[in-house]
């Protein structure tokens, strides 16, 4: 229901600032900016989204199948089992859907988006057996959509590239800020659908999992900031996502291989599904894309950023982080958008990439998902209708990622 009414909202608040600046302001092209804005915006989730994304699907789920034939998503799930087994209590024990969601989250860690959405897609069904409700998002989809579009990152390497090609100083000095800000937004996300589901997260397990995590994470960004200078760290954070992501397939293929698995017969019939997943999802591309499009082009984030510069001015706080906040607003709607808001900002004859506004910028970019997207891909994938408090408890984990990385720009780069 928080989908319909959000989609509703969207275009209402789009047509009443169109018909304000055409009546009051004489803007004649109010409304077709927001018509070719229409026309653009569902062309594009099928020609640029659904259509491509058919390759890239069919691909990773033939080799999750692969991998599913071999044992290794088994094997995945006994290690993660007794944390996932608290998380996601109507999961059964070594269930695969455990395994395929430890290859999402994976995949997120290292920035790989083009292979985190195939094996989301591929946990999302596999709950999806588990389900009651064929129409109603269960506790187990709803854990796992909040925790995937919390968006946790430990190698933000698009936005580094993206600041490397605007000639930053230091492209790399957000690195740090956005792995705390996505962490804290994980975090947040993970504590608000726990709540929700009255899972008891003081649990010995649980609580060694995050403090393992926290201490991984904690590693990790001392031994890079410790030892490795600024071209370093883009070059290490490069090789590994690429080395992880090629060797999926090959451990896979090789663990098949060890099984005598006929592995192109696997491959060939779990790619089968990539064709049906993307022509299913493409209605819901359409939804909600116009919709974001309408309410983007309308120029109502814009009156939004107004809003909050003018109510922080009255009790007289630094207001320079408002200029980012298109970034902010736009992200849990769109990540493409996003991504242009971040580099306009960056433009020398903006901010600049080196700016306060212009690094905060990319730590918001970097510390929370595309929830609306995320919410209609994942579901719409497999026929959920009713989302029940996903959305609230991912924008949640948005929000908190948002407050975080104000906090951290104003620590590091004051």
């Amino acid at each position: 229901m928080a989908l319909n009414y959000i989609w509703i909202a969207f275009f209402l608040i789009a047509f009443f600032i169109a018909l304000v600046k055409l009546v009051l302001l004489g803007d004649v092209t109010a409304f077709e900016t927001l018509v070719q804005g229409l026309f653009d915006s569902t062309k594009s989730s099928v020609v640029d989204i659904a259509l491509p994304f058919i390759g890239t699907i069919a691909f990773w789920l033939g080799i999750m199948n692969i991998g599913e034939k071999a044992g290794a998503i088994r094997f995945l799930s006994r290690i993660v089992g007794p944390f996932f087994n608290r998380l996601f209590p109507e999961v059964p024990k070594d269930h695969p859907a455990t395994g395929q969601m430890m290859m999402n989250f994976s995949a997120n860690l290292l920035g790989l988006d083009n292979a985190a959405t195939p094996l989301g897609l591929k946990a999302m069904a596999s709950l999806q057996d588990l389900n009651p409700d064929k129409e109603t998002a269960s506790n187990a989809q709803i854990m796992f959509l909040v925790l995937h579009t919390s968006g946790l990152t430990l190698l933000p390497i698009s936005i580094i590239a993206q600041r490397a090609i605007m000639k930053a100083h230091d492209p790399t000095d957000i690195f740090i800020p956005c792995i705390i800000g996505t962490y804290v937004a994980t975090v947040v996300g993970l504590l608000a659908v726990a709540v929700r589901q009255r899972i008891n997260l003081l649990d010995r397990v649980v609580l060694l999992w995050l403090g393992g995590l926290t201490t991984f994470i904690a590693l990790l960004v001392w031994c890079f900031s410790a030892y490795l200078n600024h071209d370093q760290i883009s070059i290490v954070s490069k090789v590994a996502s690429n080395l992880l992501l090629y060797l999926i397939p090959v451990l896979f293929i090789c663990g098949g291989l060890y099984k005598k698995v006929n592995v192109f017969e696997a491959f060939v019939e779990g790619a089968k599904g990539g064709f049906d997943t993307a022509v299913r999802i493409i209605p819901y591309l359409v939804a909600m894309l116009a919709a974001i499009s309408v309410f983007r082009n309308s120029g109502a984030l814009g009156y939004i950023v107004d809003c909050f510069k003018w109510l922080f001015g009255l009790f007289n706080v630094d207001t320079r982080f408002t200029d980012a906040l298109p970034v902010a607003f736009m992200k849990p709607l769109s990540g493409s958008g996003a991504r242009a808001m971040m580099l306009d900002i960056m433009k020398p004859e903006n901010f600049g990439p080196d700016s306060f506004v212009g690094r905060l910028a990319c730590i918001f970019n970097g510390s929370a998902d595309t929830t609306f997207y995320i919410v209609a891909l994942y579901f719409g994938s497999v026929g959920i209708k009713k989302t029940r408090y996903a959305i609230p408890a991912g924008l949640i984990a948005d929000l908190a990622g948002v407050i975080a990385a104000i906090f951290i720009a104003y620590l590091f780069f004051g």
